[in-house]
């Protein structure tokens, strides 16, 4: 890595240069890292809007799973075998489910290598659990903070190997020559006030995009305060958009952000909504006709925790339209309250719920006292989670929102993980190699394999030298002087970004969150694309330390276009609902109780072999669909791929 100053357009820019800058220091950027040093790229630096920033490192669940190869009992299983259960998942690539499949294992001992405490028993197996869209007992786990875990072992080795990390670095825009990635403009956060100083461009042959999914774009969301994405840089750069109406949503607390699943629910909280004058409403209990059927709902939410149109009718996924309808449609904040039991009840009636219910109640030796007394009995850990984020639950009621938790969808990718943009790779939440299902802890897992993937292909097709500087300022020039003039522009004494922030991200989890009526999100598409049309011209700044926010404002107006034009798209391709997104129909089912806005048709799965692409241009997002590619036989008889392997490493 080479640091030095350009002078372009009369404006003088440090610059950094580097065969292969990675973005992101969450577990898949920290991979990259640790990979390319593994193959033999000895230049490579991570460049970070944050080191403790990112969902990596500030998330977790109940049992945060990683999802891999089977590596214990009498299961019978095999690459091919997970591969298509992943492949089953619906619009996803055999090839790249393939390469998740086969390297699961490498990176998962890769991981146990490092010093993941994965548990193993006294053989040495590593155990494992059934997840959901699970067959075959997968998942393993390392408490509720598996990634973080996985993060921090990671962030060491990078240390280790003195692989420089650049803290403080905002990506805004990839630089391009030839349509071809040629490097980036960065805004240093820690020199915003300095006019001089604020930009950095970075020179590199190579890019990994390891950014993680575009979390700022919700205003119900359970990702970390500090993970809004930057997927608007990629797409702005002509990165395809795939799968991006897929997503995964789930209750979850709003301050701290955490997922409300696993126990949480099997302790039978008491769900309470409160009208701006502070009126409460135990709504649950004004939709159900008998606390047992509440309750016996409440309880499958725990292990039924993403939102699914297929279990809305007769099952747990109404308990999130109840809570969204609540929150969203009448204006209430919603809260669980563990300190006092549903219905006013001294005494719940166990022996009348469904089965699995009452049993795993009995088995716990848990049919006693109020929520937060089950809760210390069944899950203490969890009660002191809360506890050291700065809430009791044991004295206070828990705000909670049906929140956007996992986009599966995201930067179109191949089997290499290099997007249409030649020399600018994805990995991590950030990539889309996730149709509308996948298995529980196989994002994890993905980060990991399509890191290890990016690092194999630039290792055999990405060394030597950056784009010559003299061509490299000639290809930068433009983006350096626009952001230079933009940044001046925006500058005032007015403060009209948090504003902003605030309504465009509350319009988006209205319109295109859950629940999604096309005609509204045809209105919410024609406001965000005004919005960014207006861009230079509205948002103002107080001070240089707001360009940060700015530009996460405009990071997300790009990515909102994006996502709601596939959503309509989809519909107008005659797309119903699936996953955990419900397009309101006027032909269909709707939940006893409830009105039309919640009439939906289920998904016919006449979309399940395409993918649906798009591109941001300057007249607008663009969808194209192709199909799937398939899943490919693998295998090989050996002799011929070990010729191949000593001549190209198969990497190609």
């Amino acid at each position: 890595m080479k640091e030095t100053v350009l002078s372009i357009g009369g404006r003088n820019c440090r610059a950094v240069t580097v065969n292969t800058a990675i973005v992101g220091s969450g577990a898949a950027g920290y991979n990259a890292a640790l990979r390319l040093r593994e193959y033999g790229v000895e230049d490579v630096a991570i460049f970070t809007e944050g080191v403790k920033m990112g969902t990596s490192r500030n998330t977790g669940s109940d049992k945060q799973t990683y999802y891999k190869l089977n590596l214990c009992g009498d299961f019978a299983d095999s690459p091919r075998a997970m591969a298509e259960d992943l492949f089953r998942g619906k619009c996803v690539d055999g090839d790249i489910a393939y390469a998740e499949a086969a390297l699961s294992v490498p990176c998962f001992i890769h991981l146990a290598q490092l010093g993941v405490p994965f548990p193993v028993n006294r053989y040495g197996e590593y155990v494992g659990y059934k997840t959901d869209h699970d067959p075959r007992a997968r998942a393993t786990s390392a408490g509720p903070l598996t990634s973080k875990l996985m993060t921090e072992y990671l962030e060491k080795a990078v240390a280790k190997e003195q692989i420089p990390t650049l803290d403080g670095y905002m990506v805004i825009s990839i630089i391009k020559k030839d349509d071809t990635a040629v490097g980036m403009l960065c805004l240093d956060v820690n020199k915003a006030a300095s006019d001089a100083d604020r930009f950095v461009l970075v020179r590199a042959k190579n890019i990994v995009f390891a950014t993680g999914g575009p979390a700022g774009i919700y205003a119900d969301t359970v990702y970390p305060c500090g993970h809004s994405g930057s997927s608007g840089v990629a797409f702005e750069a002509g990165v395809g958009g795939r799968n991006l109406t897929e997503w995964q949503f789930g209750l979850a607390s709003t301050s701290p952000r955490w997922n409300v699943s696993g126990t949480y629910m099997q302790v039978l909280p008491r769900f309470v909504s409160v009208d701006p004058d502070g009126t409460e409403h135990e709504f649950l209990t004004e939709y159900f006709p008998t606390a047992a059927e509440c309750l016996s709902m409440v309880f499958k939410k725990g292990y039924e925790w993403p939102f699914d149109c297929r279990k809305v009718l007769g099952g747990s996924s109404i308990i999130d339209l109840l809570v969204y309808r609540e929150r969203v449609l009448r204006g209430r904040r919603v809260y669980l309250d563990f300190r006092t039991n549903p219905y006013g009840m001294d005494d719940l009636p166990y022996g009348e719920l469904q089965t699995e219910a009452r049993e795993y109640l009995e088995k716990a030796g848990a049919c006693f006292g109020t929520p937060i007394e089950r809760l210390m009995h069944m899950n203490a850990p969890a009660v002191e989670l809360y506890r050291s984020k700065g809430v009791d639950i044991t004295k206070e009621m828990l705000e909670i929102a049906l929140c956007a938790q996992h986009n599966n969808g995201g930067l179109d990718i191949d089997m290499w993980w290099q997007t249409n943009v030649p020399h600018l790779f994805a990995a991590g939440e950030v990539a889309g190699s996730h149709g509308v299902y996948r298995p529980g802890g196989s994002a994890l897992n993905a980060g990991q394999a399509g890191s290890m993937r990016a690092a194999q292909y630039i290792a055999r097709h990405g060394t030597g030298d950056p784009l010559p500087e003299e061509d490299f300022m000639g290809a930068a020039a433009d983006t350096l002087a626009y952001h230079a003039h933009l940044a001046d522009a925006m500058l005032s004494d007015q403060d009209t970004v948090t504003e902003m922030l605030r309504r465009v991200t509350a319009r988006m989890t209205e319109c295109g969150g859950a629940l999604r009526n096309p005609q509204a999100i045809r209105a919410a598409l024609a406001q965000t694309a005004a919005d960014f049309a207006a861009f230079a011209d509205t948002v103002r700044i107080s001070s240089p330390a707001g360009l940060r926010q700015a530009y996460r404002l405009r990071d997300i107006l790009i990515s909102q276009q994006m996502y709601l034009t596939a959503m309509l798209d989809y519909a107008a391709h005659g797309g119903k609902s699936r996953g955990s997104a419900m397009y309101t129909a006027v032909a269909g089912n709707c939940p006893a109780g409830l009105d039309d806005t919640f009439r939906f048709a289920l998904d016919d799965g006449a979309l399940d072999a395409s993918v649906q692409i798009l591109s941001f241009t300057k007249d607008g997002c663009i969808p194209t669909w192709r199909d799937v590619r398939p899943l490919p036989e693998g295998g090989g008889f050996f002799e011929n791929v070990w010729r191949e392997y000593r001549e190209s490493g198969n990497v190609y």
